[in-house]
């Protein structure tokens, strides 16, 4: 079928885009090259097409489907995007992306090349030819282009030359492209999605959320759209989730299951009603964690597949707990959190806490009791905040603490409690013993970003201390705000603040730490203390943990490279990624910032950035499988040649 028929048939809704494909994935060197190849008639691959019932074809975006037969594009939307983009000057109607991608696309009629519009270095020069203007303008446009350039005095005897490039150009609309259609009664939304995966092995893999993402948008069109602008208001308060783990509250609230094939079989009437009542409890519990835990941005949201749980629970009380069924309910989000509940099998895990919540007198008892069966004593000791980092799993049990008790901020002497400064921008994490005088004196890097070294001031306190050691800085604020420094749990020995004491520092600080944990889960608890109490012996001293970020400065250009990844229409990844043993839970290493699923989910393998690391962690990530980059700039170098180049879906 011609590239100008195609695009007809979108323009009058005979073809169009199924609503499991993802959105728009090309940057422009791939427009360009398409339009290269195409320019010089190289084969550029067929397309496959589900020619299905318009009744039956659930398609992305407001355009309309025609009557009869539609037929949803499974292979070659990057292209057919492309074109239709360059050649309308508009992008399609199920467009989902950056359309910039393909906008001010220009051809140079001496040179035969391709670029995108460079004002300094095209502006006025007519070899420059918008190749959109030329396409919407069809023949007559043509004409009138090669009568204006044949005008400029540089072009003279090249004018016929000039002519027919232009005219091939323009001939690219009239290219044929071969058509395989996937056709019969046997072609389910299952079957459909799994001819898809098969031919797109290239490109972008559906998870299992995609597919029951698609069967429900399939009953309810909107259902996309609107998920996403609840993630959207969700991200501007601070928290940043995805699809998948939103589409698990809705089918705990539904199913009481994890796993979305239980979705498949639901109305669409069940599933919008679901959603409401799950996003209604997501909002509850986020107000209780950060109101009552002062967790309250993404980056300490630590055990945030527990939430799906909770909104479960939740639901069932129609959102009314009393004060005392919260807590409890809040000191198992903190406990899942603290012992990596959800860093190996989520599905399974999140199966046996639903469990746990029926039957008569099922709830939040039920869920601690499930947890200490699984772990043991649920006691913080010293030897747990041994662990480093920002991505350490007992730094979110830090900002907690903080949040929650009187801890005081050591340049006003104001409580830093939750709702009091906002998020991180306000409130930073500060070095102790700043990070160049250890370094100084051949500290080694996991004592340098150790935990116990950790503590968290506003920007403005921060910054006047600067790199001043405790023993100089330490004194003035004990002057000016008696108890400060006890607030954030400082050994009050003077000896101990000089710097050939910093590892008995850390051990005493370690304590006071483990103290106070202990007292806040003991106030959630109101006295009922049978959870946490038992001998120390019960829980083992966890190894020293590797990897992770251990800057703000580090953590900004993994924040930046994270949001790149997304502009270029793949999923974002986890940020100081907690690598655990699959069965145990427990921490091996950290990782900087980590797609366990591949950079295209479910297909290829998994893939880390590490910065600044040691053998050690790269050692245990190689052993994990993982493909791993130790800079930003290779990194960016794979996905563009490996990644993108393939992600024709």
């Amino acid at each position: 079928m011609r590239i100008s028929t195609i695009l007809d048939h979108i323009d009058t809704g005979h073809m169009a885009l199924p609503e499991f494909q993802r959105g728009y994935v090309w940057n422009r060197d791939q427009v360009r090259g398409l339009f290269d190849s195409m320019y010089r008639r190289h084969p550029v691959g067929g397309l496959l097409v589900w020619a299905t019932q318009s009744e039956k074809a659930a398609a992305r975006g407001d355009g309309v489907v025609a009557p009869g037969v539609v037929k949803l594009l499974l292979d070659g939307q990057q292209r057919i995007t492309s074109l239709y983009g360059v050649a309308r000057g508009k992008p399609p109607k199920f467009f989902d992306g950056n359309e910039r991608a393909f906008t001010g696309l220009m051809f140079h009629v001496g040179d035969e090349v391709f670029e995108f519009y460079q004002p300094v270095k095209m502006k006025g020069d007519p070899m420059w030819i918008d190749v959109s203007e030329l396409m919407r303008g069809g023949s007559d446009g043509l004409e009138e282009m090669i009568e204006r350039i044949s005008q400029h005095p540089d072009v003279g005897m090249k004018a016929m030359r000039f002519a027919g490039r232009l005219s091939r150009v323009l001939g690219v609309l009239d290219i044929d492209l071969h058509i395989e259609e996937v056709t019969g009664e046997d072609k389910t939304l299952d079957v459909v999605v799994d001819i898809f995966n098969r031919v797109n092995s290239g490109g972008t893999k559906l998870s299992k959320g995609d597919l029951a993402l698609a069967k429900i948008c399939s009953d309810w069109p909107a259902a996309r759209d609107e998920m996403k602008a609840k993630l959207k208001e969700w991200e501007e308060a601070g928290y940043h989730f995805n699809l998948d783990w939103m589409l698990r509250s809705v089918n705990t609230v539904l199913t009481g299951e994890a796993k979305f094939q239980y979705l498949h079989n639901k109305s669409a009437e069940d599933v919008q009603d679901a959603m409401k009542r799950a996003n209604r409890q997501i909002d509850n519990c986020l107000n209780m964690i950060a109101g009552r835990l002062g967790l309250d941005h993404n980056r300490v949201i630590f055990a945030r597949f527990a939430i799906p749980v909770m909104v479960r629970y939740l639901d069932q009380k129609h959102g009314r707990l009393s004060e005392v069924e919260r807590d409890k309910l809040l000191f198992w989000f903190a406990q899942a959190g603290m012992w990596g509940r959800y860093s190996g099998s989520t599905e399974t895990y999140i199966d046996k806490d639903l469990e746990a919540l029926e039957g008569e007198g099922a709830g939040a008892e039920q869920l601690i009791d499930q947890l200490r069966l699984w772990h043991g004593a649920l006691r913080v000791q010293p030897d747990h905040f041994t662990g480093w980092s920002l991505g350490a799993r007992f730094y979110p049990v830090l900002y907690m603490i903080t949040r929650m008790g009187q801890a005081r901020d050591w340049g006003t002497g104001l409580e830093l409690r939750a709702n009091l400064l906002g998020k991180m921008s306000a409130l930073e994490v500060h070095h102790i013993f700043p990070k160049s005088q250890l370094y100084k004196c051949e500290y080694a890097r996991s004592e340098v970003n150790a935990l116990a070294n950790f503590c968290f001031l506003t920007k403005d306190t921060n910054l006047d201390i600067s790199n001043r050691l405790p023993e100089e800085y330490f004194p003035d604020i004990e002057q000016n705000y008696p108890g400060a420094l006890a607030s954030q749990w400082i050994p009050m020995d003077p000896d101990l603040w000089r710097i050939s004491r910093f590892r008995d520092f850390l051990e005493a600080r370690k304590v006071l730490l483990a103290n106070e944990v202990n007292l806040r889960m003991e106030e959630l608890l109101h006295g009922d203390n049978q959870w946490i109490e038992g001998p120390a012996s019960e829980v083992a001293a966890p190894t020293m943990v590797g990897g992770g970020i251990t800057s703000e400065e580090e953590e900004q250009e993994l924040m930046a490279l994270n949001e790149w990844i997304t502009q270029q229409g793949l999923a974002s990844g986890e940020l100081s990624f907690d690598f655990t043993h699959p069965e145990s839970g427990e921490q091996r290493a950290i990782f900087d910032l980590a797609w366990p699923h591949g950079l295209q989910e479910e297909l290829t393998q998994p893939v880390a950035v590490l910065l600044n690391e040691g053998p050690e962690v790269l050692a245990v990530a190689s052993e994990a499988g993982y493909r791993f980059f130790t800079s930003v700039d290779r990194f960016r170098e794979y996905v563009r040649r490996e990644v993108q180049t393939e992600a024709e879906a």
